[in-house]
Parts: C-alpha cells; structure tokens; sequence
C-alpha cells in the first residue's frame, strides 16, 4: 500500500510499505480521511521519541476490508471510527476507568502505524460505527470528544458566563458543547480576528482580540468587575495559560486543555490569585472514561447524526496522501491561515 511514512523531522516520504493481514483480534481498516493534530506537528518537529519510520495520523475514519478470525463486532464494509488509545487494562487507573491516566497505553499514529496510509490495522474494540456519517466529519470524533472530555469535567452550569482562549479547532469544539450544556455567554479570545469572526457565526456572544485590545479592561467590562466564571486554554501558549488566573472570578474555575510547549512563568498576581481567589484549576487529557472509551466519543456521535454539532465548516484544507509533506509544511510554517486539515489517502467520497 501507499503511505507518508515519517523517517526524520520533518520529512515525509510517500511511499510503498507491506502492511500485514491483521491478527485474530483485529481489523483493516480502509483510510478515506485523516486529519493532522496539533500534537502531530509538535512531536514530529521537536519531540518525537518513538520508533522510526512511523506513520502518523491518529484521528480517522473509513471503511472495514477486512476481519480477524475472532472479530464479532463488526462486518466488513461497516464505515466507522477509530479509536487511536489502546489501554493496557491492567495499571491501577485502567482498572478505576480512568483509561485517559493508562501508564502503559499504546497510540495508534505513534507507538503502532496511523492513518496517514491507505490502510491501518487496528484493534476490533477501537472501532465504533458511524452509519452513514460523512467520512470527513467521522475523522473530527477524536478532537470532537477531546473538547467534550474538557466540558464535562469541568462541570459548567447553566448561566455560567465562559472564557475560551483559542478559536482554532479545539476552542471551535468546546464552545459549541458549552452552548449545548447551556452556559449563558461565551467570550472568545484570540489573535486573530478571522478566528473570531468564525466563533461569532458559531453563537459566541463577545470576542477578544487580545493583540488589539486591553484583555483585561474588556473581561471587566464583559463581567461588571467580577470576572468569568470558567477560563478554558485551548491555544497551547504560554501567555494564555497565565491569562486564565487573571480573569477568573472568584470560586471561579480553570481548565487546560492545550498542551504546553514550553515553560510557563506565572506572575506574583497570577499566583496569588489561585489561593486569594480560591480557584480551582483542572488539567483535561485525552477523551476516555468507562466503560471504554466513554460518554465523550458516544456522545459525540450521538450529537454529530443528530446535527447539533458543526464540523464541515471547520475544515479549510484537505490534500492528497501524496500530498502529506506539504499539508504539514503549510501548517509548520503557517503559509496560509488554516483550521482543521484533513488528508484524504484514498481519494474524495463518493
């Protein structure tokens, strides 16, 4: 089969590799959409410590060409998901459920082969049916249950007023579950005014360029003085994650969702803030809980084939497999603005 098989940082080389019948346990899965995460661009470029060559791609769908001999779940042709996490099962937070804690997990698109291929084997129990979903949209359930993994466990309340810093796919995500969960306004805040541009036309109430305008006096304006009631960092930047202690209320809450790439330097005030204000601050990774993988992808479906969540409109780009090192490139080195950006390693749907 044909694959962008990643030998050294940054460099992708399409392609021909064997892949193997799968085993027993085992299915094929035909890859008709991948799509490149954030995580994936900051491993390959500064961090990666699997083995090499690899394929990555760790959020995907397609169709099932192929069963092992113990598979029951699933029948060929079925169009599904695949769930990228494999747990070990046995470490004391496997056995509590708390399958996103697993010690000894394997990652599809990392530790194993991913999606950046025409096909991948994957484990039967990571693979849910998606029906008659659209292959692209089925591709956005990863990043879909990560943001939901976050709303959930930070517990919003009706009237909540939320601060989301970072409209890029993941901050796109969390405010459309926060207006399902029924908060009473969104305020987004980025950089970039296109950025906020898409968060309005998605219902947020009030936006913030915070590399135009004074963050600060805007929130106290927004909130009478008083702050927000939650701050969720969906950006990754060192600023951001200490701009959260700044403008969340009293008793208010905090949630981190954006990886941190490098140290983060937290100010006096801020500091001082999460023990004067009596904040609570909570960390979100990946999207599982029990029973396996959990509410976050189930739900996520669920919502999706309902249409009360909007994926399509997020994504800007979408190359050909053969095409991978340049997806990466306009990404890496920000040729072009970009929200979600697929692969598609056997061509359009149909």
């Amino acid at each position: 089969m044909k694959a962008a098989v990643l030998h050294a940082e940054n460099k992708i080389i399409y392609e021909d590799i064997e892949l193997e019948s799968c085993n027993a346990t085992e299915v094929k899965v035909k890859v008709m959409a991948a799509g490149i995460c954030g995580s994936d661009t900051h491993k390959m470029t500064s961090v990666w410590k699997y083995p090499l060559p690899a394929i990555m791609g760790h959020e995907f769908s397609g169709i099932v060409t192929e069963i092992g001999s113990k598979v029951t779940n699933v029948k060929v042709g079925e169009r599904v998901v695949v769930i990228p996490f494999i747990p070990c099962n046995e470490c004391e937070y496997c056995l509590k459920g708390q399958f996103s804690l697993c010690e000894n997990h394997g990652m599809i698109g990392s530790k194993s082969y991913g999606g950046f291929a025409e096909y991948c084997n994957v484990p039967a129990k990571n693979i849910l049916s998606i029906g008659e979903m659209d292959f692209e949209e089925a591709a956005m359930i990863e990043p879909l249950a990560v943001a939901l993994h976050g709303v959930l466990n930070i517990k919003p309340h009706l009237g909540d007023v939320v601060a989301v810093f970072g409209a890029g796919t993941i901050g796109m995500l969390v405010i459309q579950w926060l207006k399902i969960a029924g908060v009473k306004e969104i305020i987004a805040i980025d950089i970039s005014d296109e950025k906020l541009a898409e968060a309005r036309a998605f219902g947020c109430e009030k936006t913030i360029n915070a590399k135009k305008e004074d963050l600060y006096q805007k929130i106290e304006e927004y909130t009478n003085g008083l702050g927000v009631d939650i701050a969720l960092e969906c950006a990754g930047s060192k600023i951001t994650q200490e701009q959260c202690l700044l403008i969340t209320r009293k008793k208010g809450k905090i949630g981190y969702l954006g990886i941190a790439y490098s140290d983060v330097t937290l100010s006096q005030k801020a500091f001082e803030n999460i023990f004067r204000r009596e904040l609570t601050l909570k960390g979100f990774w990946n999207s599982y809980s029990a029973p396996f993988p959990g509410e976050e992808w189930t739900k996520s479906i669920s919502f999706l084939q309902k249409g009360q969540i909007k994926l399509k409109d997020l994504i800007s780009h979408r190359f050909s497999l053969e095409d991978t090192q340049a997806a990466f490139n306009l990404i890496i080195n920000r040729e072009e603005n970009y929200g979600k950006v697929l692969i598609l390693p056997n061509g359009s749907e149909n």
